[in-house]
């Protein structure tokens, strides 16, 4: 039990630096267009807004995945585990919030990157 818990949380980890990075790598390719909406009069609570929701819309397609896959497996699943239902709601439901959890938390680093963009720096770039 305890070596499928460390295969768990380094899952949760993988998924936690995925997010990041995909989400760094957004901010990053976006700068311009962030630059220009800060010049244009966006607040700093809008362009967080912006990445928090682009991160959390690949959180939501990945969380209907994963159920779809859970659901789909179950008899694959009921094997291999002992004492929960394949689709036991609380484990279901318990897992979604831990994931969405650490999923603020990784959007949380490049949303205060966005942040931070001085447009008149990234406008006068070429």
């Amino acid at each position: 039990m305890s070596l499928a818990l460390a295969f768990g949380l380094f899952a949760l980890f993988l998924a936690a630096v995925g997010i990041y990075g995909v989400l760094a790598y957004l901010v990053a390719h976006r700068r311009r267009e962030i630059g220009i909406r800060v010049a244009l009069g966006s607040t700093r609570a809008g362009i967080v807004r912006l990445v928090l929701r682009e991160g959390f819309v690949l959180v939501g397609v990945g969380l209907i995945l994963g159920v779809a896959g859970a659901v789909s497996l179950r008899t694959v699943v009921t094997t291999e585990i002992y004492g929960v239902s394949p689709l036991d709601p609380l484990v279901i439901g318990s897992v979604a919030i831990v994931f969405g959890v650490v999923s603020l938390a990784a959007c949380i680093l490049p949303a205060r990157r966005a942040m931070q963009v001085d447009p008149a720096i990234v406008l006068s770039e070429q």
